[in-house]
């Protein structure tokens, strides 16, 4: 197979984007014939045939949507490239992308790495931070996409270096009316009588809820999922539910929120987060310097 066109795969995700090789070349001022004949070219390059082409439109092949996943994410690569060189003209000399687990995001990691950039001596590094699920960001750091991951250390880290990092711990947010607001401490099993609001099957929250459920052989019932802690902090001050939440999230706003926090006794509620990456000896000397850093933090905590 010969190179392909970062140019040509712009075009390809915009029509499957679209549906519409027309509202594609709309979208990056290109004549509809200059795009098909692109896509037919890419066609040849990849041996398959990528769209149906139906009278309102056009749909991507089973081929399609594989390429489909690539071309995204070659051409996010090919942004990311973009972007650190132009930051390392303006003078930025090192760059590291972290990919992390909504809690550490929610809790302790922003202000860890904030402490990190104003260090004097780490003025020409920029960190990116991005959200991941934990099964998506121990891949990428397995793919060599991304150098560095921060998670719950129960995630599956086969094949990857890790050390310890923070702990929180997990708690039963619940509005002042509901009847288990009334405890000191419950077990998560005596809140299985009543209506939870969760988050995502994909999360590490609700897959830690899951296991637990199952192990004691009764039910989850959710009322509502949503995608952020905020949003469940929410649904339980409308009286949808209660919510299974890290204590640390919950703390700075459940006075504002008029919600009663009722910690959980079971022992698996304390989770330990990780930071992980492929190998130490192959991280840039900017990467070493912010996981030393926050292995440091996490000792001091």
């Amino acid at each position: 197979m010969r190179d392909l066109d970062l140019t040509s795969l712009r075009l390809f995700v915009a029509v499957c984007e679209t549906r519409n090789i027309a509202r594609a070349g709309e979208q990056h001022h290109i004549v509809a014939s200059a795009i098909s004949k692109r896509l037919a070219q890419l066609e040849s390059v990849v041996g398959a045939t990528l769209f149906e082409r139906r009278r309102r439109g056009v749909t991507p092949t089973a081929a399609g949507e594989i390429l489909l996943e690539h071309a995204r994410a070659m051409l996010a690569s090919a942004d990311r490239v973009a972007r650190d060189m132009a930051d390392y003209g303006r003078g930025v000399k090192g760059q590291v992308r972290v990919l992390a687990s909504v809690s550490s995001i929610a809790e302790f990691l922003p202000d860890d790495i904030a402490d990190f950039l104003q260090a004097p001596a780490h003025r020409d590094i920029r960190v990116d931070i991005e959200e991941a699920l934990s099964r998506d960001l121990v891949r990428a750091l397995r793919e060599g996409s991304a150098p560095v991951g921060v998670c719950w250390d129960a995630a599956d880290l086969e094949g990857l270096q890790a050390w310890p990092y923070r702990r929180d711990r997990l708690a039963l947010v619940a509005h002042p009316s509901h009847p288990i607001s009334r405890r000191r401490r419950c077990s998560f099993e005596e809140t299985l009588e009543f209506d939870h609001v969760g988050l995502p099957a994909s999360t590490a929250v609700h897959t830690m809820l899951a296991r637990a459920a199952a192990i004691i052989g009764r039910p989850l019932s959710y009322r509502a999922v949503v995608s952020t802690f905020d949003a469940a902090l929410r649904c339980v001050r409308a009286g949808l539910g209660i919510a299974v939440v890290p204590r640390e999230v919950v703390d700075p706003v459940v006075q504002s929120l008029g919600l009663r926090v009722v910690p959980l006794s079971d022992p698996w509620a304390e989770r330990r987060f990780a930071i992980c990456f492929r190998s130490e000896a192959n991280l840039s000397p900017a990467a070493k310097l912010l996981v030393a850093h926050l292995r440091e933090r996490a000792a001091a905590s």
